[in-house]
């Protein structure tokens, strides 16, 4: 897969431009564990035996839950294998969410992220989202303090505008941005573009939800009958095509599934089909709201 695919640079990290989201590994709710643990490890060992070299997680999925299923399944790491992870949540409860950008707390929140992935620096540290109630100064401060120190390579962000990065960038290195984005929702475009303009990795998350557009006879399901493939797979197609800054980190918790989407790079769309499904969703735009 890696050969059609091909790789990206992130900030100094070069790697495929399929990785691995394990936001779905801990349980219901992101939150606890899986209730089946051994199938956790099993899917994270055979992401890598696939050719992934980059592991997006986050010491809010489980709480901890997914950094430390990482680490028992992989530790030590090989050489190439690039670990992302985010702070920037509090949680409370199956899915409940709460920002949380004070310094300190992003801070402790790293320096556990280390502790639990066995590891003396980060790869890549995102910030899972700017806190409002808190000077984005401060917290894109700490992310270059943190970078200054040693404790990570690489710094992102998630959910953010392009005036967020422009912000951020005036104080530290952004080495990329992850947004809500897919064939189906797309309102992160110029922020696709504005990545792709300044050598800054997109990393789609939700990168499958593709609402009615993979309907029966749909857009989707023509191409991929045109191909003989899945929908994901013409979906995960579609945003390798869309920006050679894009890295999408499809997640599951189905081996079957993680075989799949790994098996997407290898899938070239011709200019005509990636413009039909590109045009698709404006057409059919009565079946999406909402999706």
């Amino acid at each position: 897969m890696r050969e059609v695919s091909g790789t990206l640079n992130v900030g100094t990290l070069n790697v495929h431009r399929l990785g691995f989201g394990t936001m779905q590994l801990p349980g219901s709710g992101v939150w606890g564990p899986l209730k089946d643990h051994d199938a956790a490890l099993t899917i994270l060992r055979r992401a890598v035996e696939l050719g992934v070299d980059l592991l997006d997680t986050a010491d809010s999925y489980g709480p901890n839950v997914a950094e430390e299923l990482i680490r028992e399944a992989l530790h030590p790491y090989a050489p190439l294998l690039k670990i992302a992870t985010k702070a920037g949540f509090t949680r409370s409860g199956p899915g409940q969410w709460q920002e949380c950008g004070s310094p300190d707390y992003l801070r402790k929140q790293c320096e556990g992220s280390l502790a639990r992935l066995g590891v003396e620096q980060i790869d890549l540290f995102q910030l899972h989202r700017v806190d409002p109630k808190v000077p984005a100064d401060d917290q894109f401060g700490l992310l270059k303090a943190l970078r200054d120190e040693g404790k990570v390579r690489e710094v992102g962000l998630s959910e953010v505008s392009v005036g967020q990065i422009e912000a951020a960038r005036r104080i530290v290195p952004i080495a990329s941005v992850q947004n809500n984005y897919n064939i189906a929702h797309r309102s992160a475009d110029d922020v696709v573009d504005y990545c792709e303009q300044h050598d800054i990795a997109f990393i789609p998350y939700f990168p499958l939800a593709n609402g009615k557009l993979s309907e029966p006879d749909g857009p989707l399901d023509q191409v991929a009958t045109e191909l003989g493939v899945t929908t994901s797979q013409v979906a995960l197609a579609w945003l390798l095509h869309r920006s050679p800054v894009m890295l999408p980190i499809p997640g599951t918790s189905s081996l079957r599934h993680l075989d799949e989407n790994c098996a997407a790079g290898a899938i070239t769309l011709s200019n005509a089909q990636y413009q039909e499904l590109t045009d698709a969703r404006k057409s059919l735009r009565r079946w999406v709201m909402g999706g």
